[in-house]
C-alpha cells in the first residue's frame, strides 16, 4: 500500500533530536491531558503567565507514573513565562549544582528582579541532604521549584519540602489524550512533518502499547515510521507512475517495529507496590481472572519470581489457611518449582499455584489467631508456664515439681486428655476461631468437642 505525495521526508532526517523531545509543547495550550491541573487560575497556569513585576506562582511538586507530561509542563511554563529556566537532574546533580543554581538565582532576583525556575527531574533520588539544600532558596523566594517524581512523595521527598510546595497528582494519558499526541506529531513539522502516512489499526495499536506513557506512544511511532522508510527503500519502489509516494504504517510495521508493551512498572517504585496490592487482593477475593492478569503484568516487566512466589506463599496461610490446607504445600511447590526450572517455564506452576489459591476456600482464622496471641504477648499477658508442662528431664527438676501430674495424652481416650495447657492469665482464651468455609467446617466441630475434653467440660 502507497499512498501518493508531493511532499518530502524531512521529518525523518532531523538528526538526533528523539521524536518525544521534538514535539515537547511550546506553551500550556499544547498539552495533552492533566486538565485537572491546567484550568483557569491553577497554580500551573500562575506560573506560566507570571510577569517580573507579578511573578505570582508557588514551588510545586509533580508526581506522576512515567511519560505524564512533568518535564513537558515544567519546560512549557519556562518557555511561556519567559522567565530564567534551569533544569537538574537527581541522577546526576548533586549539593554543588543545587547551590550554585541558588547563588545565580540569588544574584538575577538582586541584580535584575527576576525569578528563576528551577525544574527537577527524579527528585525521589535525592538524599535528605540534598533536599535540604533546596530549601533556603525555595523558602526565601529565590528560585521557584518545579520537581518531578514518578514515587510517592510522602515517602520520598522531606517533610520541609512538602510543607513548602504545591502537591500536584499527574494521572495517566488517556486514549484519545494519546491519539491526538500521535495525530500531531505525524504532522507537525517538529515531528514527521507528513512523511508517512498512519493507518487507523496501526494508530490503535501504538495508543494501545503506550499504556497511557505519552514518550512511549511517540517512542513507537518514530519506530515505526522508520521501519515503513526502510521497507519501502528495500522494495525500491519509491516512484509509482512518476508520483512519489509516502510509505504507510500499518499494524504489521508497529508489531515489526515494537517488539512487545513495555509495561510501566519500577520494581523499586508505586507501581511495584500497586500491582503485587492487587495481585494479593485478586487472590484474596477470589478472582482468578484478574490475580492471573497481575501475575502476567509482574511476569513481563521482569519482577523477580522468587519475589512473587514469596508472596503467595504467604497468601496460602494468610487468606486459605485451614480452610485448604493443601494450599500451602501447593504455594511451596510452585516456589520450588520455578527454583529448578527457571523462567520463562517457571509461569507455569506459579499459574497454577495462582490459580488454585484464587479458586479455593478462603479462612484468615490461623492469621488472625496467632496476631490475637502475638498482642496478648506484647501486651505482657504471658503468665507461667503450668508447673504440669514444665520440662522434668534435667537433673533436680522433678524435686521442682515439673512435671507433677502432666498426663500423656497417648493414654486418654481418644488420644485427648483433660488438663490445662495455657499459663492461668490466660485460661479459657481462644486465639483461633474457625470459619464454616472448605475444611474449617471439619475443624470447627472437632475443635468445639475437643476444647470440651480439655477443658473439662
Amino acid at each position: 500500500m502507497r499512498a501518493p505525495t508531493t511532499g518530502g521526508r524531512a521529518g525523518l532526517a532531523q538528526g538526533s533530536v528523539p521524536l518525544a523531545v521534538r514535539m515537547r509543547p511550546t506553551s500550556l495550550d499544547e498539552v495533552a491531558g492533566q486538565q485537572h491541573l491546567l484550568g483557569r487560575g491553577s497554580p500551573l497556569v500562575q506560573l506560566a503567565t507570571g510577569t517580573r513585576d507579578n511573578p505570582g506562582g508557588v514551588s510545586v511538586i509533580l508526581w506522576g507514573p512515567p511519560g505524564t507530561g512533568k518535564t513537558t509542563l515544567a519546560q512549557a511554563i519556562a518557555r511561556q513565562s519567559g522567565r530564567e529556566f534551569v533544569e537538574l537532574s537527581a541522577v546526576t546533580a548533586g549539593v554543588k549544582d543545587v547551590r550554585e543554581v541558588m547563588e545565580k538565582a540569588l544574584t538575577h532576583r538582586d541584580l535584575y528582579g527576576s525569578t528563576t525556575v528551577l525544574f527537577l527531574d527524579e527528585i525521589h533520588r535525592f538524599s535528605k541532604a540534598q533536599q535540604d539544600a533546596l530549601l533556603p532558596g525555595v523558602e526565601n523566594g529565590w528560585v521557584i521549584l518545579i520537581a518531578a517524581t514518578t514515587e510517592n512523595p510522602s515517602f520520598s521527598v522531606i517533610s520541609p519540602l512538602l510543607s513548602r510546595s504545591l502537591l500536584l497528582t499527574l494521572k495517566p494519558l488517556t486514549d484519545e489524550d494519546l491519539g491526538m499526541l500521535v495525530d500531531r506529531a505525524v504532522e507537525d513539522p517538529r515531528g514527521l512533518g507528513g512523511s508517512v502516512v498512519l493507518g487507523d489499526e496501526a494508530r490503535s495499536a501504538i495508543v494501545r502499547l503506550s499504556s497511557g506513557d505519552a514518550r512511549r506512544a511517540l517512542t513507537a511511532l518514530e519506530a515505526a515510521a522508520s521501519s515503513a522508510v526502510a521497507a519501502q527503500a528495500d522494495d525500491g519502489d519509491d516512484a509509482l507512475d512518476g508520483v512519489e509516494t509516502v510509505p504507510v504504517i500499518d499494524a504489521d510495521t508497529v508489531a515489526a517495529a515494537v517488539d512487545r508493551a513495555l509495561l510501566r512498572y519500577d520494581r523499586q517504585g508505586d507501581e511495584h507496590y500497586d500491582v503485587i496490592s492487587a495481585f494479593i487482593k485478586s487472590v484474596r477475593g477470589s478472582d482468578v481472572d484478574a490475580a492471573l492478569h497481575y501475575l502476567a503484568r509482574m511476569i513481563e516487566a521482569g519482577e523477580d519470581p522468587r519475589f512473587i512466589a514469596r508472596r503467595i506463599i504467604i497468601s496460602a496461610s494468610e487468606d486459605i489457611g485451614m480452610a485448604d490446607p493443601q494450599a500451602l504445600p501447593i504455594a511451596v511447590a510452585a516456589a520450588q518449582a520455578v527454583q529448578l526450572i527457571g523462567m520463562p517455564e517457571g509461569r507455569i506452576p506459579l499459574a497454577e499455584a495462582v490459580v488454585y489459591l484464587a479458586t479455593a476456600p478462603k479462612s484468615n482464622a490461623a492469621y488472625n489467631g496467632v496476631n490475637a496471641a502475638i498482642a496478648d504477648v506484647k501486651a505482657g499477658r504471658l503468665g507461667v508456664v503450668p508447673m504440669h508442662l514444665r520440662d522434668a528431664h534435667y537433673p533436680g527438676a522433678k524435686r521442682l515439681g515439673h512435671g507433677k501430674g502432666y498426663v500423656y495424652s497417648h493414654d486418654a481416650e481418644h488420644g485427648v486428655a483433660e488438663q490445662q495447657y495455657l499459663p492461668d492469665a490466660l485460661e479459657g482464651t481462644e486465639y483461633y476461631t474457625p470459619t464454616a468455609n472448605g475444611f474449617e467446617r471439619e475443624v470447627g466441630p472437632r475443635l468445639e468437642r475437643l476444647r470440651k475434653i480439655t477443658r473439662g467440660e
